[in-house]
């Protein structure tokens, strides 16, 4: 994700830390009468609420995964609420049941990892609720009436890694960012396992990985520890599978002066464009979805089964590269809104957006 400076990555992130830190609020829009041509769900301007709730938190991506749901929600005549537990898994449950004893008609859950997710979801269908899940344990594909949406992490991971691959010429020693007890990790780490044994020269020095809500502090901290364990020459590249970790070692080399190691990283956002396109950046490419889109195409999804129309067990949304060559080449900056002018097809998709979504969105712009 050019880099306009500390004070406006600093501003980011506290606006992403007020959006994330309880339930969104703000005006919502409400009923404006009948609406025609839709499903009979939705054609007497009822109130439909909706709660998104999230495990983990304190990143850009976060921020825009909620936003892009609640826009899009809230684009739809919905009345939705966010929340992230920033990583506190009893906090995380907390909500999804706090939920279920009020009044919503629908859930996202993002990031349930455990089999406590799958209790609490079947819980909500048994009461009716229509439910969405992005990035979460994979046996919730198995809860009837349930999609589990994801990210392509094995397109992700391998956009990223054979691109590495490819530079190192299949030569590289690598510190390795990853961290084990989510679904989209495992899958990303399956794809780093089966590279490492096609292509015997890249080998793996170190690892380090945390899911915190200072995850990029504590990336930079450990990334430093090694790049001074490890003087120059014996680290050519860091394969860091979430944007967070790819902050914090991209910090750890520009202070440490190793501009030798270059960094080849998953996930995108303001921030991140930032980094990359920054003079002197050792972040060179980033395998990612658009996160807005992500929370956009889930919302669309849940609005399908308010309506009552089938839905797919499962989604993967498409995944695509981003280099620094390109975003540098650009004669202004880069950032999330057009992202779009330099990556074909970006932030775009036409997955489940129905006619009648179309009328519904035409309806609440009244």
């Amino acid at each position: 994700m050019k880099r306009v400076g500390f004070k406006k990555v600093f501003l980011t992130a506290v606006a992403s830390a007020l959006l994330l830190t309880g339930c969104g609020g703000g005006e919502t829009k409400t009923a404006s009468g009948p609406v025609e041509g839709v499903p009979d769900r939705f054609a007497k301007g009822e109130e439909v609420k909706i709660k998104v709730i999230r495990k983990i938190g304190g990143d850009d991506h976060t921020a825009q995964f909620l936003a892009g749901a609640k826009a899009e929600g809230e684009a739809l005549g919905f009345k939705v609420d966010v929340f992230t537990a920033n990583g506190d898994t009893a906090k995380f449950h907390d909500a999804i049941n706090q939920g279920l004893q009020q009044d919503y008609d629908g859930f996202i859950i993002s990031h349930g990892d455990d089999a406590a997710t799958i209790d609490d979801v079947k819980k909500l269908t048994e009461k009716g609720k229509s439910v969405v899940t992005f990035d979460s344990n994979p046996d919730l594909a198995q809860v009837e009436g349930v999609t589990l949406t994801s990210q392509d992490d094995e397109a992700l991971a391998t956009q990223a890694l054979d691109q590495l691959v490819k530079d190192q010429n299949g030569e590289a020693n690598i510190v390795y960012l990853w961290v084990d007890g989510f679904p989209p990790m495992v899958r990303r780490n399956k794809v780093y396992q089966e590279t490492l044994k096609a292509n015997p020269g890249i080998k793996e020095v170190e690892r380090f990985g945390v899911a915190a809500a200072d995850t990029s502090v504590q990336t930079q901290n450990a990334v430093a520890a090694m790049l001074n364990k490890h003087p120059k020459g014996e680290i050519d590249a860091i394969f860091a599978t979430w944007d967070a970790f790819a902050i914090g070692a991209a910090r750890a080399i520009k202070e440490a002066g190793r501009d030798e190691i270059k960094i080849y990283g998953i996930d995108v956002s303001n921030a991140d464009l930032q980094e990359i396109q920054a003079e002197g950046s050792p972040w060179k490419y980033t395998a990612a979805v658009d996160p807005k889109l992500i929370g956009e195409v889930n919302m669309r999804l849940l609005a399908k089964k308010l309506a009552g129309e089938e839905t797919p067990a499962t989604y993967d949304l498409e995944a695509s590269l981003i280099s620094q060559e390109e975003l540098q080449q650009s004669k202004n900056p880069v950032n999330m809104a057009n992202l779009a002018e330099i990556i074909d097809g970006w932030g775009k998709s036409d997955a489940f957006l129905e006619d009648w979504i179309k009328k519904l969105k035409d309806h609440y712009k009244k």
